[in-house]
Formats: C-alpha cells, sequence, structure tokens
C-alpha cells in the first residue's frame, strides 16, 4: 500500500511526498551491498597482488608475524569499516541522498520537511545502520519500517529523515512555459539548494495546485529568493520567475 506525507516549508508551503516502500528499499540496499562487494573483491586482490609482489624477509620471527597479522587485521576491519559505512554517508551525502541503488529504484533520502539531507544527518543515519546490521541483518529495520507509519527504520528516527520516491526529474507541465527569451540566462547559483528543491517542486505540481492558491503561494516563494536574483529577473511576475528558476536548474542538474 502507498503512503505519503505532508511536509510543510520554512515559508509555510505543503508539499505531499510519496513514501518509498520495504520493497524498493531494501533492493536499493542489496544494490549498494553488490557494489560494495565488488569494490571489496577489486581491493582484495590488488592487495594480495601487492603482497605477493613485495619480497619477504629471509627468516621472519614469531613476533614479526604476529606484528604483521595485527596490522593487516586492523588494516582489513579499518577498510570494512569505511566501505561499509563511508559508501553511504559519502553518496547520499554528496548526491542529493541518493547512492548508486537507490538512484537505480528511484528513491531518495530527505530530512524532515523535505530538506536536502546534509552531512550530520547523513552520518547519524548510516551510523545506526552498524546496530541495524548486527540485529538480524536488517530484520529489526524491516519490522521498524512496516510498522511505522512513514516508513522509517531507526537510523531515519534518529537523524530525522525520511526515504521518499523522486520526482526530481518529472517534465515540468507543459501548459507553464517561460517567458520569452529567458531559456540561454545562466543558472541562479545564489539560490541554495533548499530554495532550488522548493522552486522545482511548486513548477512540478502546479496542475494539482488550486487556481486561487496558485499566486499566493508563488507570491511567498518568490519573496524568499527575490532577494538573491539580479535586477534581471524584477520584469518577471512571481510565477514567470519560478517556472524560469525550475527549469535552467532542472537542465544543469
Amino acid at each position: 500500500m502507498e503512503r505519503t506525507v505532508d511536509v510543510a516549508t520554512g515559508e509555510s508551503v505543503a508539499f505531499s511526498y510519496e513514501l518509498a516502500g520495504l520493497g524498493s528499499r531494501f533492493l536499493a540496499v542489496f544494490v549498494d551491498i553488490a557494489i560494495q562487494l565488488g569494490i571489496a573483491l577489486a581491493a582484495f586482490g590488488i592487495f594480495a597482488w601487492i603482497g605477493l609482489a613485495l619480497p619477504s624477509p629471509a627468516k621472519p620471527t614469531a613476533a614479526s608475524t604476529k606484528i604483521a597479522s595485527a596490522i593487516l587485521m586492523a588494516l582489513l576491519i579499518a577498510f570494512g569499516f569505511v566501505l561499509f559505512v563511508g559508501y553511504f554517508i559519502l553518496f547520499e551525502w554528496r548526491f542529493e541522498g541518493r547512492t548508486p541503488g537507490k538512484r537505480l529504484l528511484g528513491i531518495r533520502v530527505v530530512r524532515d520537511g523535505g530538506l536536502p539531507l546534509d552531512f550530520t544527518s547523513a552520518v547519524v543515519r548510516n551510523a545506526v545502520r552498524i546496530l541495524e546490521f548486527g540485529l538480524g541483518f536488517y530484520a529489526t529495520s524491516a519490522i521498524c519500517t512496516l510498522l511505522s507509519p512513514e516508513n522509517r527504520r531507526l537510523g531515519d528516527y534518529a537523524a530525522g529523515t525520511l526515504v521518499v520516491r523522486d520526482h526530481r526529474y518529472e517534465r515540468l507541465p507543459d501548459a507553464v512555459a517561460p517567458a520569452e527569451g529567458l531559456r540561454g540566462d545562466p543558472v541562479v547559483s545564489e539560490l541554495s539548494a533548499a530554495e532550488r528543491d522548493l522552486v522545482r517542486r511548486y513548477v512540478a505540481r502546479l496542475p494539482t495546485i488550486r487556481p486561487e492558491a496558485r499566486a499566493a503561494v508563488a507570491a511567498q516563494i518568490a519573496l524568499a529568493v527575490r532577494p538573491k536574483l539580479g535586477a534581471s529577473f524584477a520584469h518577471l511576475d512571481d510565477e514567470d520567475l519560478l517556472v524560469h528558476l525550475a527549469r535552467t536548474a532542472l537542465a544543469t542538474s
């Protein structure tokens, strides 16, 4: 059964997200684990090749053998930790809540309120992943996700995050065309990631917003972004401005 959640932005604009289901989430995890295993096998092969290529001591002592074994074990544990946890942290933080598995399944992680995932949230939700992995290889996570009204696992509760279906790349409505002469304008990089995401979500949902509310919502969002824009945008009304910004952001993503 599909579940949705309504979130309100800082500008008091409400959007509805479709939550990612248990199936798509765990398929994404398995894709990511398969990638991690591939990386691990490649790394171990390289380490083994280096070990065979290096000259061995003529008469290794028991003490030197123990020290070498301890160092190797420490390196393997550190590598496994970085690969297992750091992989998720890096991709979710740097790629807008998407690991390769999540991207393939069309889902992503966002913070409460629909905000983009930040570094702290990525670290917290994936540090808890270690505990979840130890409790029956995600069995606890599956139960928690099924019982949660917002499909949250333990890491999501700890970090204040949601996993939602990714509609970022949905085509903007044809009925809303940008003003003439705007397609060549440079990208407006002064806007924050949260503001760009808010603009995109507004434009993508224009057909679902009541006509009497469109102008009011557009005015609220435009009021937040106009101070960061140049005077060349002053001639546009609020809705045309947001449509142009959304199209520009999508074209350069």
